[in-house]
């Protein structure tokens, strides 16, 4: 234009040029787009002045560039700030919170005064006249009826001193408090093993771990429930077998009848029967109160022959789950209840109700000594705190190339998910494997019980047994042990799930590559569906982008969508391999995959210090194809199929069929369900029939009975509070069919020993729960005991009683059942020629003697 100021005439391009530059100042430098189009002749100059001067576009942004540039930053901001969160709030748990979980409960929570277990919470079935809510079979007082002194002799009654409730207040109308230094630290805690076709290698490695525990014997009850009559595949003996003889039985008992109970199954599943062994499990040393259940089905079943009594983990969780439910509500019991009652009863010296946590362990698992009592002090240094799991190891991790890859995924699916969600209480799943729930809780105020797992509501949805839709099967068929979690949080959403890395166990995984394809079948499926249900939830811990809710979604939302990103992940990779990245935005995705792959490394130096995982870390990494495109691929294919396929295969099966079918429909009415009142009526009856049956008969055969080991009528009377004018009414007749559901057995025979006190007694209660250390157990060994530096109040010595050979009436008047009280003065009468360790403490000469535990201090001493 400078070249050429004068127009050139009859030009029109020319003149539209300088009208566009040299116009005035309202045309000049505006777009001349519409200019040009708008006439045909301009329009035809348009190529030309692009291949002349064109010189590039002007830059903007468009509203698809800022959408997805939008996306891309709202993603590096959720995505990287939830993986940060994680890391460190998973190292916070790790450093601060875990240790004190883990930690003993200190004296001032085990001195003081609460709530006894023998009274039920609101909403139990309380007779009239019983103002203090306290259960039938508790001390009188609190008993159901006012019993005459003429009726009761506290003699008689052989578990009444375990049971004994303190008042405090002679006003019959309160709720009987008791020191919990009478239980102390360690809770009476119920270990719930689940077996179904496993060998007698790995039922009896669990069994071994949780006896070996350093958890008292007189605390824990082994709980083991053989899931019908089942042979696995390459094994002789069938699991029941295996089970039964693992026990030493206890004598008293005698052999087990079937007991019938509601089962979870449809149509004529939905009726089941078990047998129940009771006895101690022996080893190295440790005696450990066992009872095992074993699922026979009903007769017909037990005709046909073919895996009878199966009905699936879930209802072997709830024969435990509705037991404790029916006791804390004194709910009506199946026989099967009833009878798990009387054998709990004498195992453990205390009635079920002062059970208070629960162990839930499986058959191939084992349990590290220190985890079981890690994981009651967790429950003890929180009362909110309803469920907790401990860290699953692997047992068999160099097997096989399937088991090393399994390695390093239980490793941070432990260390940084679930402590990430333990930081917030809201861990959302307790494996099934190895895990602790809590029974029932007391309120804050201490006036009250709470159930948790065995609250009514829970267990009902628990045991369905119409199951019929995709989602309800997925739930209940596939991830049981998850659901009871989803469960409890959904019911529960201001209590506590916790992880508890202190808590360990090992297991043995899936070591061939069909094995892991089932058992992640059902494990990615089952996840789904939870979490389905847990993104409704809305009472969890947070508030929108900052809860366990958005946390949930967000789980969700990358189970689902695994096999697409892990095919852009490999996209991702290969691209920046071809072409680097030179500015911030495009390295965004690599900075993403750097800290979501990266930083699981960099947790396992900070809080393990193991470098070892670091190798495990690759090698999982280098399958990650299998993790999260394969597998998910191969689940989400078969959501329809609810068998447990390859992880648990029995000797002879073709084709495994889910628990959700069966046959005709039957009435669950044909199951009897009595309170326990009603039994304890009828198994009196039943007692004094069979002890006028066996009067009759020695008056026919004078010379000829000979009265068994197991004779169920070689009893003394025993009093009960039941053994009213009730027990000869009408309906007291020779024909009780009541009879028949109830174990033939007297557990309070004196032939044999009485069981065990299952508490303290109230006047040796220690004033303190302070732990004697090394240099004062030592001082009180070098210098004695002697009764003169006893406090006035203190008993000189514990009593020991010894076993009469013919124990008096006098002896079984007061109630020592032929075991007669052993003095330091006297010498056992079945050895008078060898004193016992309670011998004199004069020596020679009449100078006292400074004795130890085990005899006198001085070596020059002669026993």
């Amino acid at each position: 234009m400078n070249l050429h100021p004068t127009s050139v005439p009859t030009d029109n391009v020319d003149a539209a040029l300088r009208t566009l530059l040299q116009g005035s100042t309202s045309v000049r430098g505006r777009d001349g787009t519409r200019l040009f189009y708008s006439r045909s002749d301009l329009e035809s100059a348009v190529p030309c002045l692009k291949q002349r001067y064109y010189a590039g576009n002007i830059d903007k942004v468009t509203p698809g560039c800022f959408a997805s540039q939008l996306i891309l930053y709202a993603g590096l901001i959720v995505i990287l700030g939830l993986v940060l969160i994680r890391f460190l709030m998973a190292c916070i748990f790790s450093w601060f919170l875990s240790g004190r979980l883990a930690g003993a409960p200190d004296s001032d929570t085990l001195n003081r005064n609460a709530i006894s277990p023998a009274v039920m919470p609101e909403g139990a079935n309380v007779s009239i006249d019983n103002k203090n809510g306290t259960a039938p079979w508790a001390a009188p007082g609190g008993g159901a009826k006012k019993l005459n002194k003429k009726d009761y002799n506290k003699s008689d009654r052989s578990f009444g001193s375990s049971t004994t409730l303190t008042n405090s207040t002679s006003d019959s109308s309160v709720a009987p408090v008791m020191s919990l230094a009478s239980i102390g630290a360690e809770l009476f805690a119920i270990c719930l093993v689940t077996c179904y076709s496993e060998g007698e290698d790995s039922l009896r490695t669990t069994l071994d771990s949780i006896s070996r525990t350093t958890y008292s014997d007189s605390r824990k009850l082994l709980f083991v429930v053989a899931d019908g009559m089942i042979t696995g595949a390459g094994e002789k003996k069938s699991t029941p077998d295996i089970c039964v003889g693992l026990l030493e039985a206890d004598p008293r008992f005698g052999n087990p009848i079937p007991m019938m109970y509601e089962a979870v199954g449809s149509g004529d599943k939905g009726i089941n029967r078990a047998m129940v062994y009771a006895g101690h499990y022996t080893v190295a040393g440790r005696r450990t109160p066992t009872v095992i259940v074993v699922k026979c089905g009903t007769e017909a079943e037990a005709a046909a022959g073919h895996k009878a009594g199966n009905r699936g983990k879930r209802d072997s969780q709830l024969i435990l789950m509705n037991f404790f439910s029916r006791v804390t509500y004194n709910d009506r019991m199946t026989p099967l209840d009833f009878e798990l009652f009387r054998k709990i009863h004498v195992l453990m010296g205390v009635t079920p109700d002062f059970f208070e946590v629960c162990l839930m362990v499986d058959a191939d698992t084992k349990v590290f000594p220190g985890s079981l009592g890690s994981l009651v002090n967790c429950m003890h240094h929180d009362q909110m705190i309803m469920g907790c799991c401990g860290e699953t190891r692997i047992a068999n991790k160099r097997q096989s190339w399937v088991t090393a890859i399994q390695v390093f995924e239980y490793f941070i699916s432990h260390q940084m998910a679930k402590a990430f969600e333990a930081a917030f209480g809201g861990v959302t799943c307790l494996p099934g494997c190895f895990s602790m729930f809590r029974l029932k809780a007391r309120k804050s105020s201490g006036d009250d019980w709470v159930p948790l797992i065995i609250k009514p509501e829970i267990v009902k949805e628990y045991s369905q047994n119409e199951v019929t839709t995709l989602h309800q099967k997925n739930l209940l068929l596939l991830g049981e042990d998850r659901f009871l979690t989803t469960i409890l949080l959904r019911t529960f959403p201001n209590r506590k799930m916790m992880f508890l890395p202190q808590a360990r166990c090992r297991t043995v995984v899936p070591d061939t590559f069909k094995m892991l394809l089932s058992q992640r079948r059902r494990w990615i499926n089952s996840t789904v569906h939870n979490l389905m249900e847990l993104v409704l939830v809305r009472d969890l811990c947070g508030t929108f982008c900052f809860s366990m809710q958005f946390v949930v979604f967000m789980d969700l939302l990358g189970t689902v969508v695994l096999p697409i990103a892990i095919s852009l992940t490999y996209t991702l990779i290969a691209g920046m391999a071809l072409d680097p990245p030179k500015t911030f935005e495009e390295a965004i995705p690599l900075i993403l995959l750097v800290s979501v792959l990266g930083l699981p490394g960099v947790l396992i130096l900070i809080t393990t210090g193991k470098v070892v995982y670091c190798f495990w870390m690759l090698i999982y990494l280098a399958a990650l194809p299998v993790w999260n495109f394969i597998l998910p691929i191969y689940a989400f294919w078969h959501f329809d199929d609810f068998t447990w396929g390859e992880t648990r295969k029995v000797e002879g099966e073709v084709k495994q069929v889910d628990h959700s079918a069966g046959g005709k429909k039957l009435d669950n009415q044909t199951v009897p369900l009595r309170r326990w009142e009603d039994w304890e009526r009828s198994r009196l009856r039943k007692q004094r029939r069979e002890e006028r049956r066996r009067r009759e008969f020695e008056r026919a055969h004078p010379a000829g009975y000979v009265p068994g080991e197991d004779d169920l009528l070689s009893a003394r009377d025993v009093r009960s509070q039941y053994d009213g004018s009730d027990a000869y009414s009408i309906t007291s007749s020779e024909d009780d069919h009541w009879g028949m559901q109830i174990g033939g057995y007297n557990e309070n025979s004196t032939q044999y020993p009485p069981p065990p006190v299952g508490l303290m007694p109230k006047d040796r209660v220690m004033e303190s729960a302070k732990t004697v250390d090394a240099s004062e157990l030592e001082a009180m060994l070098e210098s004695g005991f002697d009764e003169r530096d006893r406090p006035p109040t203190a008993p000189a010595y514990t009593p020991r009683f010894q076993l009469s050979d013919n124990g008096s009436a006098t002896q079984l008047a007061t109630g020592n059942n032929g075991y007669a009280p052993l003095t330091r003065s006297t010498s056992p009468t079945n050895t008078p020629t060898s004193p016992s360790f309670g011998a004199s403490r004069a020596g020679s000469g009449g100078a006292r003697q400074h004795y130890g535990p085990l005899g006198p201090l001085d070596p020059a001493t002669r026993l």
